[in-house]
């Protein structure tokens, strides 16, 4: 039997920085900033639920990994047996420990690179792949950064499993060419969206397991974002508290209302009324624990990617969404941004699986002034 050797790089600290509502988690101040919140590191649990997703097929599977907290500990807690092919240099994790556990790992002859992280550490890959001069390795992204536009990674932890278990069923798993890139985050947290493509990665390709790569407001909808900031703010009931979510499309509905739109975070508003702006997952989770009232969030979805919950918005924790419920968030996008998707079902992504297969089934998606569809709304694999 054909053995297939994975190797496994876990960022520990990759998205730490959605839920404390930092726009980003790269660089030790910003993490730091998000433990100080009381965020919990989130990019472990997934590693592991890919590998818990894998664990039938352990038998065909070789695991090599890198020390401590970039996976050798995971695969310890889990039972997995793995080749530690070197040690973090100081206590905590770096981009320099990604990058020499990704040359350790090529060298080894691994013949999947999994690694767990957002665009910045798909950008630490890639870095590291080109200099090395291996830019053939084939490589995969575990989701779990806050914005992750490249098209490097499978929409789901267990997205990414299936991609390895259609390789090891021999199914003709295609190898294709796809994009790394990633913005500016001080430029992000001032509003200014600056995405940079920094190369490209060889990805098996599945369209039902990889994500595309996020697609900017190419066509002026101007008018379309009119339409539906209109019915939105028509809906508005007095007394209820309103999540406004992330986007261009979301901040719409904010200048429709005249009030100042963070564009990147969640904003608070109530009877017309900035109440809060920007606030982080745990904020948001006090603040709803002492709110007895009615509360609705407002979210649009990610173009070309349609991702409604998990990318850019993990403010949103499972426990918020578990306050709102699913019939309490409104969804909006374009009838281009739907017609992109090609059928694709809105991605929901909380980590929190349980919650994710709750809420899975057609969702009312405003698409204009008095204008609305039913659309799929997915989880994982369904």
């Amino acid at each position: 039997m054909q053995r297939l050797t994975l190797g496994l790089v876990v960022n520990p600290f990759a998205g730490v920085g959605g839920p404390a509502g930092l726009k980003g988690s790269d660089g030790a101040e910003v993490v730091a900033q998000a433990l100080a919140r009381g965020v919990q590191l989130r990019a472990p649990e997934r590693a592991q639920r890919c590998l818990t997703a894998l664990d039938a097929y352990r038998s065909q599977l070789t695991l090599l990994t890198y020390g401590g907290a970039m996976g050798e500990n995971l695969a310890q807690a889990i039972g997995w047996s793995a080749t530690v092919v070197g040690q973090v240099s100081g206590g905590e994790s770096s981009a320099s420990d990604t990058q020499a556990a990704v040359m350790a790992l090529q060298a080894a002859g691994v013949d999947l690179l999994l690694f767990v992280g957002g665009d910045g550490t798909a950008r630490d890959v890639c870095r590291t792949l080109v200099t090395t001069e291996h830019e053939q390795q084939p490589v995969l992204g575990i989701p779990s950064g806050v914005k992750m536009h490249s098209g490097v990674f499978a929409i789901s932890p267990e997205a990414a499993a299936q991609v390895v278990i259609q390789m090891l069923s021999g199914s003709l798993v295609e190898l294709n060419d796809r994009e790394v890139r990633d913005i500016d985050e001080d430029a992000f947290r001032r509003g200014v969206v600056k995405s940079r493509h920094y190369g490209d990665m060889f990805v098996p390709e599945d369209s039902q397991f990889v994500q595309q790569c996020k697609e900017g407001g190419v066509v002026d909808e101007a008018l379309v974002l009119v339409d539906i900031a209109a019915e939105l703010r028509e809906n508005l009931d007095d007394d209820v508290w309103y999540l406004v979510g992330a986007g261009t499309t979301a901040q719409a509905l904010m200048d429709d209302l005249g009030l100042e739109n963070s564009l990147l975070g969640i904003d608070l508003i109530c009877n017309e009324k900035l109440i809060a702006a920007d606030l982080s997952g745990p904020a948001l989770e006090r603040r709803l624990e002492h709110h007895k009232g009615p509360v609705v969030a407002i979210l649009s979805i990610t173009g070309g990617q349609g991702s409604l919950i998990g990318r850019g918005n993990q403010q949103l924790t499972p426990t918020v969404l578990r306050r709102l419920g699913r019939d309490n968030v409104w969804v909006f996008a374009s009838k281009a941004k739907i017609t992109a998707l090609n059928g694709r079902a809105l991605l929901m992504d909380s980590n929190d699986t349980v919650l994710d297969r709750q809420w899975q089934g057609y969702v009312r998606v405003i698409t204009g002034y008095r204008e609305s569809i039913l659309y799929p709304l997915g989880y994982a694999l369904s």
